[in-house]
């Protein structure tokens, strides 16, 4: 925890004193995830000033990487219309990959002792109708269900901004749904993990063709956080997601862009490791966890291909703007 707080902060100083990327190909784009939590009343005004300052930044786009909404907030149809408005208030484009809040949760009495799989149903009719990004100003992206035999995985999109690859996967909190005493669970668990997997290796496998010079993917779970989705490793719902994310970052051997939320933490590190019994660092993989819950802040990710130091990151604020919402 101590090396992590260390990387973060020398992360913050060196955003913060480093000069400008002026390379052609150089852009900046922002992450954030993991809000707004709470009340409306109490969650929507620091969300809603944070918005605008992302959107005062200007940057080429933002991800969000899920749990658009607090686990104790009712998942109803009219909170997704609300979070769908937040998300298209953004002035640029904005890519939206699901969290566990949305729908794995929803079988929880807080959240409206509502079915999960139906919720994602809703999802995905909801937000994901077209084959581009939301906000403003939306990216065309090639969604999994258009390329693939995954027809169900609209959620899963990619894209190719400036000779960076941008991907979302759907992996999620709470275990990524990997309920052994739900049968229905199990079954959407399994068919998303398998779509998930081919989803990440084909990702690479085209951005090696495209010869792209960075790869960024964005998921909302923390995957290397057992502690948090209560699974033991023979019960883990990561395992073939991990398998499949280092054995292609360590042979991509260019840039790569890890980031997530779900424990909300901000840090940058490289906690990565080869999955077989060397376990080696892969030190081509910085990870990004981004803000979230209380903590209503954004990071501004800057991307310089040509810099010896590929990523850069500076912590967005909002003036004023404390650390008080409720979960």
């Amino acid at each position: 925890m101590r090396g992590m707080m260390k990387a973060a902060v020398v992360a913050m100083m060196i955003a913060g004193t480093g000069t400008p990327a002026s390379a052609a190909d150089a852009f900046s784009f922002v992450a954030i995830g993991d809000m707004p939590y709470g009340k409306p009343e109490e969650a929507y005004p620091p969300y809603e000033r944070l918005i605008a300052a992302i959107n005062a930044a200007n940057p080429d786009f933002t991800v969000h990487i899920g749990d658009i909404k607090s686990g104790s907030t009712v998942c109803s149809d009219e909170e997704f219309r609300n979070q769908l408005g937040f998300l298209n208030s953004f002035k640029t484009a904005l890519l939206y990959t699901p969290g566990d809040n949305e729908w794995t949760d929803c079988h929880r009495k807080k959240a409206g002792s509502m079915d999960p799989l139906e919720r994602l149903d809703a999802l995905r009719r909801l937000f994901f109708t077209k084959a581009e990004t939301l906000g403003k100003a939306p990216l065309k992206v090639e969604r999994q269900a258009d390329v693939s035999a995954h027809k169900q995985m609209v959620e899963n999109a990619r894209f190719t901004h400036k000779g960076v690859m941008v991907v979302t996967a759907h992996v999620v909190g709470s275990n990524n749904n990997f309920e052994v005493r739900d049968p229905a669970a199990v079954a959407e668990f399994f068919a998303r993990d398998a779509a998930n997997v081919e989803w990440i290796r084909s990702s690479f496998a085209k951005a090696k063709a495209e010869n792209a010079r960075v790869l960024v993917l964005a998921m909302q779970a923390n995957p290397l956080d057992s502690d948090v989705n209560g699974e033991t490793p023979g019960h883990s719902g990561f395992n073939r997601t991990l398998d499949a994310f280092a054995e292609e970052a360590a042979a991509f051997g260019k840039p790569v862009l890890f980031i997530h939320g779900d424990t909300h933490y901000f840090r940058i590190d490289h906690p990565f490791k080869t999955r077989d019994k060397d376990k080696k660092v892969l030190d081509n993989v910085t990870r990004l966890e981004v803000y979230g819950e209380k903590q209503v802040h954004a990071v501004k990710v800057s991307i310089d291909p040509d810099s010896e130091d590929t990523f850069s990151f500076r912590p967005l604020y909002v003036k004023g703007q404390r650390d008080f919402v409720k979960n």
